[in-house]
């Protein structure tokens, strides 16, 4: 056995967590009991559980630009600042407060009017780092530190874990990109990750079809041997190996079904919002196939502007409204708006003054957005004063984590501080 196939720990395992299954055509190695036939009967379907609540983690990577998608008008050093990309005060989408939105943003508006948008002004966190990876980071493992090293989603799952079977399922948490984000890896779960239905398949080459019928009959890769489950030491991780094996290739053929069938609307394609919309289109099949899913993960790129920012983000600001009043329009017809929050993440903004290439360099703070029919809608404290900057950037004035905070205690009904490791306020977002 090649000694690159070994994986000592299950944290090494977790930390490639299982993406595209087509990959996993090492594993039959590892597992000692996997020629071991097991037979039951073939798992009953559940029923639907209308209390589930859902949440769509949406990334805007590379830095979105807060301040022209959140705009003080009323300020004038905005316009002094910013010569050439400032957005004109008759363009811009006027919400109160003496801001507004970006006028490419016009699905943010209309779902701001309708009171399903709710903006979190000036997020951020103490000692901001500027760099891409360290703030997403950040971000995503909620420890400014970086001393934690499992995602704030990932240890939430983790902490869900209890009974006989302690590790939840990989389909709990599912994330449409090419590799599992850190939010979702925790020390125990391991999230499934895939760009399309179609990964979630063996590809392997003609030559290979043999391979793959052993790769899924080594590890009994059916409903019924899911439903079986084996006879396993629970400190034994040949036997933990199988067992996330046998949930995440039943977890995929339950992909594949909701896509093809999202409750009736199979084929379907959102009429506009680019890869975002096709993202979120098919996250709103997934949650209209009542797969077991708690938390879905999709990431928006194109927000790093350091040169032509003007048109670049006009059209991400468009893109990004009119996915999201695409995708909450879809739940509300399918009469599933109730059960799904939507929030949004940049690892940071960008700063205040323009550069010499019109467009604007890494920053610190910047607003985020959190969609749906359960929330406080509106402005959740006061825009950055842009004479008290830090650095030459918008000063935070919310730490993320009591976001993060009030998502977990008043969405997934979770005590923050078993995530968060402090004791951060939550912020007052959800109706009581």
């Amino acid at each position: 056995m090649p000694d690159d196939l070994l994986f000592t720990t299950r944290r090494e395992f977790l930390s490639g967590s299982l993406t595209l299954l087509s990959t996993a055509g090492t594993l039959p190695v590892f597992l000692a009991q996997a020629s071991r036939a097991l037979a039951g009967p073939e798992p009953q379907a559940k029923p639907r559980d209308d209390a589930q609540r859902i949440l769509v983690v949406v990334q805007l990577a590379g830095g979105n630009d807060g301040l022209n998608t959140v705009v003080p008008y009323e300020m004038d050093p905005y316009y002094k600042l910013r010569r050439t990309l400032a957005i004109p005060k008759d363009k811009v989408l006027k919400l109160e407060q003496g801001v507004g939105l970006h006028p490419a943003a016009t699905g943010l508006k209309e779902l701001f009017d309708d009171g399903k948008l709710a903006i979190v002004q000036g997020v951020g966190y103490p000692n901001p780092d500027r760099s891409h990876f360290t703030s997403t980071d950040i971000w995503q493992t909620a420890d400014p530190a970086l001393r934690m090293h499992a995602g704030w989603l990932g240890r939430y799952f983790d902490s869900c874990c209890s009974g006989a079977d302690p590790d939840p399922e990989p389909i709990n948490g599912i994330a449409l990109t090419q590799e599992a984000p850190l939010a979702l890896q925790g020390e125990r779960f391991v999230p499934l990750a895939f760009e399309s239905p179609e990964a979630l398949t063996w590809r392997a080459a003609a030559r290979d079809r043999k391979a793959a019928e052993v790769f899924r009959k080594l590890n009994n890769m059916t409903a019924d041997a899911a439903a079986a489950g084996a006879e396993e030491t629970p400190d034994d991780f040949a036997a933990w190996l199988q067992r996330a094996a046998l949930k995440a290739q039943i977890g995929a053929d339950q992909i594949r079904s909701a896509a093809g069938s999202g409750g009736g609307r199979a084929g379907r394609r959102p009429d506009r919002g680019g890869q975002l919309g096709r993202s979120l289109d098919l996250v709103a099949r997934m949650i209209a196939s009542d797969l077991p899913t708690r938390v879905y993960y999709v990431s928006m790129g194109g927000f790093d502007t350091h040169t032509g920012q003007d048109g670049r983000h006009q059209r991400l600001m468009q893109e990004l409204g009119d996915s999201m009043k695409s995708f909450l329009d879809d739940l509300a017809g399918k009469r599933l708006l109730d059960r799904v929050l939507v929030m949004t993440f940049s690892e940071f903004g960008r700063r205040v003054e323009e550069n010499a290439s019109g467009g604007t360099d890494h920053g610190e703070a910047a607003p985020m957005f959190l969609f749906g029919s359960r929330l406080r809608p509106g402005l959740h404290g006061p825009h950055p004063d842009l004479t008290k900057l830090h650095r030459g950037d918008l000063a935070f004035g919310c730490d993320f984590r009591r976001v993060y905070a009030a998502v977990l205690r008043d969405w997934l009904d979770l005590k923050p501080d078993r995530v968060l490791k402090g004791n951060f306020q939550p912020l007052k977002l959800f109706k009581t």
